[in-house]
């Protein structure tokens, strides 16, 4: 059994003692925002005399972005603007949870979060395009891993059996931490996450939750609280959730984030002539949204895109309906009813969703004059 954190095993009874006093009619606000990786969530808590109706009561704040790979320690002040307002799960209501995009001490993004902020340049994008309706449905897998960074529950000097009964499975010998699963489930619901579903996937320990259908940078939004959440949940059980897009090398499955997209014509009669339109406008970018699908630049995707495993390979675009080995796949019920979504396969699991609405939003309804001038 793959070993936990000692934090995990603390008394939970009496610090739900502590949970449940009252507040004195103060308000706990925890900000979230993403660190200089462009993978890493940080977060912490200020205290509001009074519960916030809307994202406009939330303060800005400021953090020491030298400790975040966000700034240099002569200069380290970094302002946190509030953007999505969520409810906590964790110290319930009134408290909130707050995802903040971060700006320098000129209120401008720093040379370090150029390439790791991407919700504003993401947002000029979404407004371009508004009027299209574009929805986005973006599946996260994630492999759960003991704090010795091997797979929760994988025997300790060995490999689990092979894959086949492990996704969408059930049994103590096919599901690998579901209570987890169930718990992030729950917390993403009671905060107002726009969560769809969540299932086993095909390697053991491995997981997925969906978010969506949502609306041009409510994408990002979401799909980012979630991931927090996620983490949140499992450090109460003392175990680590990773977005690896191929955590285990060999014959195992890689982790993806699955996005579907569809515009207000791709869902009426006759949308999928609109589909295959948008499809064939990305086979002739395939390599500049390699580019954006992981933080790395195509390289950690390069691990998990080998064209096995229900993968593409990263060097070619390919196109088919009901086809899982495809780049972008057209679910055959869409096929069948010649309206609906498309499903591109490529983004790695740690991904960042706004990047990958961003470039496919561009691609699909804006020409290369346009995108330039929302860069």
């Amino acid at each position: 059994m793959a070993s936990v954190s000692v934090s995990s095993c603390l008394n939970k009874a009496v610090h739900q003692q502590y949970m449940s006093l009252p507040q004195g009619g103060k308000c706990q606000v925890t900000y979230i925002w993403i660190d200089g990786t462009g993978e890493g969530l940080r977060n912490k808590t200020r205290t509001l005399d009074e519960e916030p109706k809307s994202i406009d009561d939330i303060p800005e704040w400021n953090f020491d972005g030298s400790s975040t790979y966000q700034a240099e320690g002569s200069n380290s002040d970094m302002y946190l603007i509030p953007v999505c307002m969520f409810r906590d799960p964790f110290t319930f209501d009134p408290n909130k949870l707050v995802l903040c995009e971060v700006l320098k001490y000129n209120r401008l993004p720093s040379v370090y979060c150029l390439e790791t902020n991407h919700r504003a340049s993401c947002n000029k994008v979404m407004e371009k395009i508004k009027e299209h309706s574009m929805w986005f449905g973006m599946e996260q897998e994630y492999t759960l891993l003991g704090i010795d960074k091997y797979p929760f529950g994988w025997p300790a000097n060995g490999y689990p059996p092979p894959q086949g009964p492990y996704y969408c499975g059930v049994g103590a010998d096919n599901a690998y931490g579901r209570d987890i699963v169930e718990c992030h489930y729950k917390a993403c619901l009671y905060a107002g996450i726009k969560i769809c579903g969540s299932n086993a996937e095909v390697m053991p320990s491995q997981w997925e939750f969906q978010v969506g259908p949502c609306e041009g940078i409510e994408m990002g939004d979401h799909l980012w609280v979630a991931r927090f959440l996620l983490h949140r949940v499992c450090e109460d059980f003392g175990v680590v959730a990773t977005l690896d897009p191929k955590p285990m090398e060999g014959n195992w499955n890689g982790a993806g984030c699955h996005t579907n997209v569809s515009t207000k014509q791709m869902r009426e009669e006759g949308g999928l002539q609109y589909i295959e339109q948008a499809i064939e406008k990305l086979s002739k970018r395939h390599l500049e949204h390699i580019k954006v699908y992981d933080p790395r630049g195509g390289q950690d995707n390069m691990r998990r895109l080998t064209g096995h495993h229900e993968t593409s390979s990263i060097n070619d675009f390919s196109a088919g309906v009901a086809n899982r080995g495809s780049s972008v796949r057209i679910p055959r019920q869409v096929g069948h009813e010649k309206k609906g979504y498309f499903e591109d396969r490529r983004p790695a699991a740690n991904c960042d969703p706004y990047a990958v609405t961003k470039a496919i939003a561009s691609t699909c309804l804006l020409d290369s004059q346009e995108e330039e001038e929302s860069e």
